[in-house]
């Protein structure tokens, strides 16, 4: 009876998801349906796939066919990659130097950022290179908070060090967050076509320690940790990180939050002071940061990268010790020309899309919120609108770079 009753509660399970995403890839981003496992590949699993008495209890057995199977395709994926050996302060010269399982060391890339800064289009295109392993956003669980200091902080930094150390074990309240709120896994793409052709096998511990340990690259983009507290795992030297500070212009951020029925509700999201605030003090930390880890630590501004995408994504991959791989260009060149999908899509036209707040929010709303974020604007080389006529035409961004 228990078999039967498993069973039920299996495919009502795998009927559960296949709604959620039907619904996410239609009404949210169209990069949603890159993400959907091939034929082929279904087909090919197929030998791996069995019944089990629980649907995230998987036998030692399968769990290793898995794995061993997606270390070949990162084998081959790796197959002509052109190593650092000693460039960009990289000192890697093979395959085994960056995965874990050989006791190897992977380049660990932590982007971070708040909430509707471009992170997720800084995140993607990361996430392009095909042996890389994203995270995504490691603190959803936490809601729509900002991450300051006490008491969340503590938290908040064991749970990225493990992800980043690919130590799940600890992590039943990350894995469970995820089981409805699929979002936590589907960013993943190399680890998603298994989630999808396995039912059940991403809420399986020994499967995802072991699958994060295959990987030569690690992504990581954190909106709701603050730099105050970000920086830890820059002194952390075994993790070995290579963080960079994301900023958009604060009407840029404001304009894009009015879209998201999740932020109104939290000062932390909604309130002009308290995000320019965040702002100053990730400059005040940037300043330091840059002198300590000139190597490991970088600041990009969301309007710079959408400008320019080729010339600072080659520079962010240089930084992050990575070799620009083909299937980045394309992405780069699917991704930045024109606008398809949702507010939370990447489909856009890169040189516009930072700008929408100019023609998109009325001169009174853009005139309270340079009174409280001046400072930070400022710091961070935005430029006020004069009037409701200057503000459509003018360039709010200035040539910048960050003053030590």
């Amino acid at each position: 009876m228990s078999r039967i009753t498993n069973f039920f509660g299996v495919l009502g399970l795998g009927c559960f998801f296949s709604v959620l995403l039907f619904f996410n890839g239609k009404y949210d981003s169209p990069s949603m349906h890159e993400m959907q496992p091939s034929a082929a590949f279904l087909e090919a699993e197929k030998n791996i796939t069995t019944a089990v008495e629980k649907h995230d209890d998987f036998s030692s057995e399968i769990i290793n066919k898995i794995i061993d199977k997606q270390r070949k395709i990162i084998g081959n994926d790796m197959k002509d990659y052109q190593y650092p050996n000693e460039e960009y302060s990289v000192s890697v010269r093979k395959l085994e130097d960056l995965v874990m399982e050989k006791n190897g060391t992977p380049i660990r890339s932590v982007i971070v950022t708040t909430w509707r800064s471009g992170s997720t289009f800084l995140g993607d295109i990361l996430n392009a290179h095909p042996a890389n392993y994203d995270h995504y956003e490691a603190l959803l669980a936490f809601d729509i908070v900002q991450i300051r200091g006490p008491p969340l902080a503590e938290k908040a930094l064991k749970w990225v060090k493990d992800l980043l150390n690919c130590e799940y074990q600890d992590l039943d309240e990350y894995i469970d967050y995820g089981r409805p709120h699929p979002w936590v896994f589907n960013h993943n793409t190399n680890l998603w076509k298994h989630c999808q052709a396995h039912k059940g096998v991403c809420y399986n511990h020994k499967f995802l320690s072991s699958m994060c340990k295959l990987f030569p690259f690690q992504s990581m983009k954190l909106v709701r940790l603050r730099l105050r507290i970000a920086q830890e795992l820059l002194a952390d030297e075994k993790l070995a990180v290579r963080i960079v500070l994301l900023v958009r212009d604060p009407r840029g951020i404001l304009q894009s939050r009015k879209h998201r029925d999740w932020c109104p509700s939290s000062p932390d999201c909604s309130d002009p002071a308290l995000t320019c605030a965040d702002l100053v003090s990730d400059y005040k930390v940037a300043v330091e940061l840059l002198k300590k880890y000139p190597t490991r630590f970088k600041v990009i501004r969301y309007e710079d990268l959408s400008l320019d995408p080729y010339k600072h994504v080659e520079e962010l991959y240089k930084f992050y010790g990575l070799n620009l791989h083909p299937k980045t260009k394309t992405f780069l060149e699917s991704h930045t020309k024109t606008n398809k999908g949702g507010v939370s899509s990447t489909f856009r036209n890169s040189a516009t899309a930072p700008f929408h707040w100019r023609t998109e929010l009325e001169f009174e709303e853009v005139e309270e919120i340079q009174q409280l974020c001046s400072t930070a604007m400022k710091y961070w080389g935005y430029v006020p609108a004069s009037n409701a006529t200057h503000q459509k035409e003018f360039n709010p961004v200035t040539n910048y770079t960050l003053k030590l």
